[in-house]
């Protein structure tokens, strides 16, 4: 396996490396994209230290060949789509956006589910304006708020699309039975659930949008530091390997299975372009069971 450092020519897209996939019938994307949940303050709130790093980093992404960014209302709150916006609209043709409704936000790291009907229509609309769009691609229903009935919540994402306002819908967070729920009312294009190579918690998950053709998202793709850190039980094979835990981690998601859609995320230009690299990365079988195996003992 050969060195995959982070420096990226500026004249290539190795993210396109990665693969393409279809999300519902018309949204084609590469599969390494980006999730813009950090290019917020300390907590997911507020500015970023550094907003004019931030939006190089978005507009760094889109030159490395990522054409999908994922984001929510909720990041910030409202500062991730202001960014992203601020960044690269007007946006490059093929460009899919998705973000997110569901949640508000009473202060740093702190989430709090909102279902209601009126909030996820309001939350739809303040994307719109913030991201500068007349529809967003995919809106993802960030949580299935317990404390309203799934059908209300599900429904008002049926007529937000039926509405012209949202084209596909998405879930996160959720089990095989909620996803089935779901699709008795509305289509469902996306599922995106917390997995990684050392998180399998999803396993079951995965394996129904496999068969079922539906884009797996996993957040969290490199654990924040149990995989990408000196202490992450794939370093020493990724040094085998020449390259870093975070390279072989999202190489390992790529592998997994072809609706996965990994969007590591990053404030940090240099790291958005560690990241890009594992898309070059090709890992066989054996590589695949030799990981699987050290993850699972971790």
């Amino acid at each position: 396996m050969q060195t995959h450092n982070s420096a990226v020519p500026r004249n290539q897209a190795p993210a396109k490396d990665s693969g393409e996939f279809l999300i519902g019938d018309d949204l084609r994307v590469t599969r390494l994209g980006f999730g813009a949940m950090r290019i917020t303050g300390d907590g997911i709130w507020g500015e970023p230290a550094d907003r004019a790093e931030a939006v190089r980093v978005l507009r760094r992404a889109v030159e490395l060949g990522i054409n999908f960014i994922d984001t929510a209302d909720s990041y910030g709150p409202s500062v991730s789509e202001e960014i992203i916006a601020e960044a690269l609209h007007p946006y490059p043709a093929g460009l899919v956006i998705a973000t997110k409704g569901g949640y508000v936000r009473p202060g740093p790291n702190r989430w709090v589910e909102n279902g209601a009907p009126e909030h996820l229509r309001s939350a739809c609309e303040g994307s719109l304006r913030r991201l500068r769009l007349d529809r967003i691609e995919l809106y993802q229903l960030h949580r299935i708020d317990p404390k309203v009935p799934a059908e209300d919540q599900l429904g008002t994402l049926r007529d937000l699309q039926a509405e012209g306002k949202i084209k596909h819908v998405g879930l996160s967070e959720v089990s095989v039975r909620q996803i089935q729920h779901a699709r008795t009312m509305v289509p469902i294009v996306s599922v995106q659930n917390r997995y990684s190579v050392t998180d399998r918690g999803s396993e079951d998950v995965l394996e129904y949008c496999e068969n079922e053709k539906i884009a797996f998202i996993p957040w969290f793709p490199l654990a924040a530091g149990r995989v990408s850190g000196s202490e992450s039980p794939i370093s020493r094979i990724a040094a085998r390997w020449k390259a870093t835990p975070s390279q072989l981690a999202l190489a390992w998601l790529l592998a997994r299975s072809p609706v996965i859609l990994p969007i590591p995320g990053t404030s940090s230009v240099e790291h958005l372009e560690e990241n890009v690299a594992a898309a070059q990365l090709k890992i066989d079988a054996s590589k695949m069971q030799q990981l699987d195996q050290m993850a699972r003992a971790s």
